[in-house]
């Protein structure tokens, strides 16, 4: 499945520093920004059920985080 996530997240720089927590949150998961996207999309590649974990950590770090619909 593929949870789709609009975000506030706006930078390559902002994404290298969320990179080595996004990677011990979600080892051996497929994730990725799209930061050209007018809404910062973040999708997340995963057989798991992932949507609540994701959006908690996005707005502990201060950054808005909602998943867009199907």
């Amino acid at each position: 499945m593929v949870y789709v996530f609009k975000t506030s997240v706006k930078t390559k720089k902002e994404v290298k520093q969320l990179t080595p927590e996004l990677n011990g949150l979600l080892p051996d998961i497929k994730w990725n920004f799209d930061l050209e996207d007018c809404e910062k999309i973040f999708r997340v590649e995963t057989s798991n059920e992932m949507k609540d974990l994701v959006v908690h950590f996005l707005k502990e770090k201060n950054y808005f985080c909602e998943e867009l619909p199907d």
